[in-house]
């Protein structure tokens, strides 16, 4: 899979494309920080729709880029369009990417950035007129599985992280005087729906088709060498715990030990970088678990078509590609949400 996520890289050139006009107007709230990381101050942009219907259902949105490369820009005109034709307050987050810190950041550490993001959300967005009690997470790509990380692992947590036995998290920001544990304990990452596109969920096996190695290109392009996503003194030879613990194909829980929220996954026809086979294996995974999922495969369209502006290479516009199912998301959000 790994080797030809080169595919959807072209999509950090794409230039903004503001979404049609819609319903709502909405206020764009920029690079607010809401944590602070030694490799950087981690921001979000919330989008607030101006419809005048209180606190509104809250999505946040989480960026592709194989963990390597882009930021949360890359997703503007997919938060403009759930803002202004769905009324939901959208967060766009920002996380480390593997390439920051030296190039020592941990793919654990980003699954931890993500949940702290939520958990900033939950704790803030009632005031940029969100609802904390109906949050949604959505991502694409990279971003897929960083969501289906919140809805799969977020009870996996630990003070002691990654360092615990078994493997745990400990999100980037805590609400005050709260520790990982008591955060479990809460179920404080709980979502009422997800909506995870093109996502990769099976880490382990890219590790193992050469993801650490040069020959993925997004290392280079993300003026990083290549290592492993762990750090140099964890190998997956040595560690495959480590890599199914931060992989949702293998963390999928019963319904009868734990209910998901309602998950709608999708990915186009021509995708080669998270091809519909490779989607469809996490879904078959949630269905064998009793988990609710929907799945759907938009015909004739590539990976990365939900960014903004347009990607000659993978044939993609968002004008032309993304309304349709950022209009199904809608429905979907709607019928779960509200």
């Amino acid at each position: 899979m790994f080797r030809i996520l080169f595919f959807s890289l072209l999509a950090l050139f794409a230039g903004p494309l503001a979404a049609a006009a819609g319903a709502n107007e909405v206020e764009i709230h920029k690079d607010i920080p809401w944590t602070k990381t030694a490799a950087k101050t981690l921001t979000m942009d919330i989008y607030t729709p101006q419809n005048g219907a209180g606190r509104q259902p809250v999505v946040v949105m989480v960026h592709g880029g194989g963990w390597l490369m882009n930021d949360n820009h890359i997703m503007d005109s997919a938060a403009r369009y759930l803002a202004e034709h769905g009324g939901f307050v959208v967060a766009n987050l920002n996380y480390r990417l593997l390439g920051d810190n030296q190039n020592r950041t941990a793919i654990n550490e980003i699954v931890e950035d993500v949940f702290g993001g939520v958990l900033w959300v939950k704790e803030h967005i009632a005031d940029y007129g969100g609802d904390p009690t109906e949050v949604a997470i959505t991502g694409d790509s990279a971003g897929g599985h960083l969501s289906a990380m919140v809805l799969t692992a977020g009870r996996n947590l630990h003070s002691d992280g990654f360092s615990s036995e078994p493997p745990g998290f400990t999100p980037t920001y805590l609400p005050a005087g709260k520790t990982a544990e008591q955060v479990a304990a809460e179920d404080g990452l709980a979502v009422q729906a997800a909506v995870l596109s093109y996502g990769d969920f099976d880490l382990y096996a890219d590790a193992q088709q050469g993801f650490e190695t040069p020959d993925n290109i997004f290392w280079k392009l993300g003026n990083a060498e290549a290592r492993g996503i762990f750090g140099a003194d964890i190998a997956l030879t040595d560690h495959p715990a480590f890599y199914k613990a931060v992989s949702p194909l293998y963390l999928v829980p019963a319904a009868s030990d734990y209910p998901l929220p309602p998950t709608f996954a999708f990915v186009g026809s021509r995708d080669t970088t998270t091809p519909p086979a490779a989607v469809k294996q996490f879904v078959d995974k949630m269905r064998a678990a009793g988990q609710p999922v929907e799945f759907k495969v938009y015909p004739g369209k590539n990976h990365a078509f939900l960014y903004s502006g347009c990607n000659e290479f993978l044939g993609n516009c968002f004008a032309k590609d993304a309304p349709d199912t950022l209009d199904d998301m809608i429905a979907f959000l709607d019928q779960h949400l509200r």
